[in-house]
């Protein structure tokens, strides 16, 4: 009787999966490296064909997020390329070399208004021929998210929205959302020589359970430092803190 529950449980899943039209790449699945953080999304895979928003709240949280999506970026890119578009883009492309990323392979593209952010990203997500599209803005309504997420439906392309100090962590049709914080390197106990380090949280994902975990990039790829730090509650703890 409990095989039977559980088969039956596995079988809607797929349903749910299908209908949201979450996918694995072609072949198999994405290899990111974050083994344990991809435990935490259904199927256990890192969702591609989906949009993904990521929060900062200050200048070296968003330093770390850069850090963090370019790792990301540089699994899903191969040999393709990715288009960046921002308003006050503060990536300094030449640094994208240490995630295995070539600053030539991404299309930046840096308007003025958000509206125009906003637009480029969407008509971007609609083009099958990219790996990967990065936005950079401030705001972004349920509305707004949704036809994103209704472009990437289309195109399979994956999307990441790094909203900088939003005026409120409004809900958002993006199947997660990450906070990203820098955490203190050394190399034989000097500080701030060693590799990027990381806290990541994983604050909402669909199907899913969030948690956070500490990470570094190192020899190309990324590490746990440690395995999960803490559950959902815990994070939802920090968060009321």
């Amino acid at each position: 009787m409990q095989t039977a529950k559980q088969d039956i449980i596995q079988q809607l899943q797929k349903e749910v999966l299908s209908m949201q039209r979450l996918k694995k790449v072609s072949g198999s699945s994405l290899s990111t490296g974050l083994w344990e953080v991809e435990k935490a999304f259904p199927d256990q895979t890192f969702p591609v064909g989906a949009v993904h928003e990521f929060i900062s709240n200050a200048k070296e949280d968003a330093a770390a997020t850069n850090g963090f999506m370019s790792g990301l970026i540089s699994k899903l890119m191969k040999k393709g390329t990715a288009v960046w578009v921002s308003s006050k883009r503060t990536l300094f492309p030449p640094a994208l070399k240490v995630f295995g990323i070539e600053p030539e392979r991404i299309i930046f593209i840096d308007l003025w208004r958000q509206k125009d952010v906003l637009w480029a990203i969407e008509e971007a997500l609609k083009c099958d021929a990219v790996s990967a599209v990065i936005g950079e803005l401030n705001e972004l309504s349920f509305t707004e998210s949704r036809r994103l997420q209704l472009a990437v439906e289309q195109s399979r392309v994956t999307g990441f929205i790094h909203r900088y100090n939003p005026k409120s962590e409004n809900i958002t049709a993006c199947v997660s959302r990450w906070k990203i914080k820098p955490i203190a390197s050394d190399i034989n106990g000097i500080p701030g020589t060693g590799f990027p380090r990381w806290n990541v949280q994983l604050l909402k994902v669909r199907n899913g359970k969030p948690g956070a975990w500490q990470i570094e990039w190192s020899v190309g790829q990324f590490q746990h430092i440690t395995r999960q730090v803490y559950s959902l509650s815990e994070v939802q703890k920090r968060k009321a803190g």
